[in-house]
């Protein structure tokens, strides 16, 4: 793309890019960083792992085009992280980027990572062992339906947007609600913390079908590439919360013989359109994101001049 004046304001920008998983984020993201010749910061919370290559559609050195990533497979499966470290880590890393260049990118699918960045998270208690105990122990007796009902009657905001398949952040927001006796949506959106950047935030998204195609396509993709045999290298840590992942609980429960390997990739096609869904729920809550075609780089690019 030629013909464009990048101009720079008072504040560095860090431009945000969300939308659904393959709506076709890391090309657009790509393209506007070779635009603006800056680097690109990965909120993709599962792309973090460097043993979750196939199955979380790293990008390849050569999709990158010479483009810097961060936080791409900077992180073991074995090592303990969490999202308010990594927006003490993003901050510090946008402090050098911007020393750089006027513009950075931040582009992913997982919501809290970006809100934490933009946003800031709020200070919450550390877990109480014996609550968590506790919890565990109804978790392993009563499935994660019990968590569910517990979240939905102690914070029904938070439940509408939690991603519900996953029962440590169910559990982690009824330890919350449970030790400060508040809602663990009101403690996380109490206050916004002021940044020293400017923030713009596009989102991607297609037509249902279009994406729906998208995602079958890529699944099947992964399925070529060697998602089983790249599962089946990771079946003996299938219990670490960082494999509580789509495309990859799959195929652990095809490897221990309760359904087929046609029903487990039917079931990662099914469960990777439905996470889809809840990520455009997510997002569509955020009245300051600006929608657009993941074609309209064009009209990215007035919005961020």
């Amino acid at each position: 793309m030629t013909g464009f004046k990048i101009e720079q304001s008072q504040k560095p920008v860090l431009i945000v890019i969300s939308g659904p998983t393959a709506v076709g984020k890391t090309d657009t993201g790509i393209e506007l960083a070779k635009i603006f010749n800056t680097e690109i910061i990965s909120a993709d919370s599962r792309q973090f792992y460097k043993e979750l290559q196939i199955g979380t559609a790293v990008p390849m050195s050569d999709e990158m085009q010479g483009v810097k990533h961060h936080f791409i497979g900077n992180l073991s499966i074995h090592d303990y992280y969490n999202v308010s470290k990594f927006e003490n880590e993003v901050l510090e890393l946008l402090k050098q980027l911007f020393k750089k260049n006027n513009y950075a990118i931040m582009l992913g699918g997982s919501g809290l990572y970006i809100n934490a960045v933009c946003r800031g998270i709020d200070e919450l208690p550390d877990a109480d062992e014996s609550l968590r105990e506790k919890l565990n122990f109804e978790f392993n007796k009563n499935g994660i339906e019990y968590l569910r009902n517990k979240l939905k009657h102690l914070d029904p905001d938070f439940y509408t947007i939690v991603d519900k398949s996953n029962h440590k952040r169910l559990m982690r927001a009824i330890e919350v609600c449970l030790t400060t006796g508040k809602t663990y949506s009101s403690l996380r959106a109490n206050e916004i913390k002021s940044r020293d950047f400017d923030i713009i935030k596009i989102g991607l998204n297609r037509d249902r079908p279009e994406l729906f195609d998208r995602i079958n396509n890529r699944v099947d993709i992964m399925i070529r590439n060697g998602l089983a045999e790249e599962a089946k290298s990771l079946f003996s840590f299938r219990d670490l919360n960082a494999l509580k992942t789509v495309g990859y609980k799959e195929f652990f429960e095809y490897f221990e013989n309760k359904i087929s390997l046609e029903q487990a990739i039917t079931n990662i096609k099914t469960n990777t359109r439905r996470y889809a869904k809840r990520q455009l729920t997510w997002f569509k809550n955020d009245d300051l994101i600006k929608w657009f075609h993941p074609n309209e780089t064009e009209k990215i690019v007035r919005i961020i001049r």
